[in-house]
């Protein structure tokens, strides 16, 4: 039925950074290198961890220059961060960071919420972080907030999104991750999109950020697989969401993806076990339960005694035909 999809597949963990910036309760730095170490033990193996933004826009991130030097660096783990400016890159190369990420959104209202600018100016900032991160030696991935929908203008133009893509294709990210902000993708809508963005960019240039709002991220992820997405992110637990963008959800479960992934036979190099010990770790954190229905079922079989993983494929492999 699947012949097209990815062997394997990267899952890009945003947890400690768009997990805990729209976290209530404030994480003492301690917690939050600890949440990360623990991360950097699962398997994974990219891991975005803070964000250099002005701490008066995302308060809980203040101590991203501490967490950033704390955290044990796993070999062949690649951590990252988020930089809205020259001056948040440059606290970030002083931290030790070798891989940055620029954002920006696709529907104009949301970009001025979100960095007080238009599309354009945005765009036109980038300049004074992506030739100077280069220059640096780190590499540079983009956000693309609003990709699918935006709280306050409704749909996007999927031409937008194409544009938006190419254009920072051309400035030399090396990757664009398409967000699904406030989660109203559905399927048909996203196969649309992508198709899309796919006749003008490779996809391994391409990944997807989905919030899962109305419970249709992982139908949203199985729709990029088929076209040949290998690249995912996602947060521990589910955590997250949008200081910017009211009634958004958190962002999909790291261990809903693996799940799902680890059940169609794709490569993640991810341990669920593990994954389900630092969530349910990270649960006493913040103070409320966890989003993730994987970790809720891995739970309620713990406290039965019981264990169950993924069923194996029965038929062919389905990822013979990789992309």
């Amino acid at each position: 039925m699947f012949s097209h999809l990815p062997p394997a597949v990267t899952i890009y963990e945003v947890g400690p950074r768009d997990g805990l910036q729209n976290e209530a309760r404030p994480v003492p730095t301690a917690d939050k290198v600890a949440f990360i170490d623990a991360l950097s033990a699962t398997g994974l193996r990219a891991i975005e961890v803070t964000s250099f933004v002005n701490p008066r826009w995302i308060p809980q991130l203040a101590d991203a220059a501490d967490v950033a030097r704390t955290i044990r660096r796993v070999p062949g783990v690649r951590y990252s961060c988020l930089v809205p400016n020259r001056q948040g890159l440059e606290r970030a190369l002083d931290a030790g960071m070798d891989e940055v990420a620029v954002f920006l959104s696709a529907s104009e209202t949301h970009n001025k919420r979100n960095v007080n600018k238009t599309i354009a100016e945005t765009l036109a900032a980038f300049e004074d972080v992506i030739p100077p991160a280069h220059a640096a030696g780190a590499r540079v991935r983009a956000y693309v907030s609003t990709a699918f929908g935006c709280p306050f203008e409704g749909p996007v133009d999927p031409r937008a999104v194409v544009d938006l893509a190419v254009e920072l294709q051309r400035r030399g990210v090396y990757q664009i991750s398409l967000g699904d902000t406030i989660g109203v993708g559905t399927p048909v809508q996203v196969r649309d999109v992508l198709s899309r963005v796919l006749e003008k960019l490779p996809a391994e240039q391409i990944a997807l950020h989905f919030h899962d709002t109305r419970g249709t991220a992982l139908a949203n992820i199985l729709v990029g697989l088929e076209l040949g997405i290998a690249t995912i992110d996602s947060a521990l637990g589910g955590l997250g969401g949008c200081p910017y963008a009211p009634g958004a959800s958190g962002n999909v479960s790291t261990e809903d993806v693996a799940y799902m992934l680890d059940g169609m036979g794709i490569a993640t190099g991810v341990d669920l076990d593990k994954l389900c010990e630092a969530s349910t770790r990270v649960a006493s954190l913040v103070g409320h339960e966890m989003p993730s229905k994987y970790l809720k079922a891995h739970l309620g079989e713990r406290a039965r005694g019981e264990r169950r993983r993924a069923p194996t494929p029965s038929a062919e492999p389905t990822t013979k035909t990789g992309t």
